[in-house]
């Protein structure tokens, strides 16, 4: 796998230089992002980081529309998540569930769960539970939705026993893990 995405980034830097030459900023602030995701999935978090200040370089000198905006702010709080700046991390999160609700895009989900497991790993579980109850929690009905809340019930009660009776899962279905005395 991971020489396919050496691949990828071969294709991409030959890509790249050819709209440098037609100087089509948006095309090349595209590249970019896809470029900072390829280094982050291959763990290079330092070129990550350094295609994803490119790409916002270049998004600030041309109009950015609200979905590559969004595609922006993920992943510049998947690199903030990174570095452990879970507080800014968030911030980038809800910017980018914003943006990806507005045009109902399912990718407002995940930055929803980000959210959460940002919220969850500075400690703010109060926090979880309003997001859970509130627009965002509610509009994403479900066994994502599920998982985060048990999540950080369990990160509550600092227990991960509790992560096993959560719900069955799909082979068991017919039967449930579910303690008797719970």
């Amino acid at each position: 796998e991971k020489e396919k995405y050496n691949e990828a980034l071969s294709l991409e830097e030959t890509l790249q230089k050819e709209v440098r030459k037609i100087d089509d900023k948006h095309v090349m602030v595209e590249i970019q992002i896809l470029e900072s995701k390829i280094y982050y999935s291959l763990e290079n978090v330092a070129k990550a980081r350094a295609s994803l200040t490119a790409a916002r370089a270049n998004a600030n000198a041309i109009y950015c529309p609200p979905l590559m905006q969004a595609e922006l702010d993920q992943m510049s709080g998947i690199l903030n998540a990174e570095d452990k700046d879970y507080k800014t991390a968030y911030s980038y999160f809800y910017e980018a569930y914003e943006a990806y609700n507005s045009l109902n895009d399912p990718r407002s989900l995940n930055s929803l769960k980000y959210m959460i497991l940002c919220k969850i790993m500075t400690n703010q579980t109060d926090d979880v539970n309003a997001l859970l109850g509130g627009k965002q929690g509610l509009k994403h009905p479900g066994r994502d939705i599920d998982a985060m809340r048990a999540v950080s019930v369990a990160h509550t009660k600092r227990s991960l026993t509790c992560l096993l009776y959560t719900s069955p899962s799909p082979r068991d279905r017919q039967k449930s893990r579910m303690p008797s005395s719970a």
